[in-house]
């Protein structure tokens, strides 16, 4: 699995624009996960009260997984409640990759039905994000 990703600040006039060169690889993963192979993208998006609020992180690559809704915004606590300013965006992505390759948490998913999937029959919800996984991120 690789995530290649763009960043973008907000300035104080409201813009968006740009701080990194786009497809800048972050993670090569090994094998044995439902999302072996994959290229994701993802946005990851500072508004102008980061660090004191945390970065917005958009999959912008569709992603079958319980806690990345249809929309690509991606379910975490650091992402929300648990967000300090001491985190850094590398806790941030260490924490995404960890979630995609072995802790997702069926139990706050904002995909019920892909939770409920993966509780009942982990096989077929791990065959289902593979064939996601051809289709949408190669």
């Amino acid at each position: 699995m690789l995530f290649q990703f763009n960043i973008f600040h907000f300035n104080n006039h409201s813009n968006l624009k740009s701080i990194s060169a786009p497809s800048l690889s972050l993670f090569h993963l090994s094998t044995g996960t439902a999302y072996q192979g994959g290229i994701f993208f993802l946005d990851i998006i500072f508004l102008s009260d980061y660090p004191f609020n945390p970065p917005q992180v958009v999959f912008k690559t569709r992603i079958y997984h319980c806690n990345v809704d249809t929309d690509g915004h991606v379910s975490l606590g650091m992402l929300k409640d648990g967000w300090s300013p001491a985190l850094t965006i590398t806790k941030v992505l260490t924490a995404i990759r960890s979630l995609l390759t072995n802790n997702p948490d069926p139990y706050k998913a904002v995909v019920p039905g892909i939770a409920h999937l993966y509780l009942e029959n982990k096989a077929k919800h791990d065959i289902v994000a593979g064939e996601w996984t051809a289709r949408f991120a190669k």
